[in-house]
């Protein structure tokens, strides 16, 4: 794991937020993704420079494409917003948490 994943992953493991259970590194369908809440269809990508690339954001964007249209909710954070804003990022889960599904 990266350090922003073992930063966010100390605020999700043991059911900690909320009592919802997350997994990590979790395979759906041919992905891996990052952060994984099943009870919810909830998966949280977290997205270092290596995103910052053409490429890798066209196939960022195709995989999240992929995900939603499966039914799951996707959200993304850049690993800056994690060292730097963990509250507002913690925030947004809960949020999505409890928004509808696409």
């Amino acid at each position: 794991m990266t350090k922003a994943e073992k930063l966010l992953w100390d605020r999700l493991k043991e059911k900690k937020l909320n009592g919802y259970k997350f997994r990590r590194q979790h395979p759906i369908l041919r992905f891996i993704v990052d952060f994984y809440c099943h009870s919810e269809n909830l998966v949280i990508e977290l997205d270092g420079e290596v995103h910052n690339d053409e490429f890798q954001n066209q196939y960022d964007e195709e995989r999240t494409k992929v995900l939603v249209e499966s039914g799951l909710k996707v959200i993304r954070f850049k690993n800056e917003e994690v060292f730097d804003e963990i509250e507002n990022v913690i925030e947004e889960i809960r949020n999505a948490i409890h928004a509808p599904n696409p």
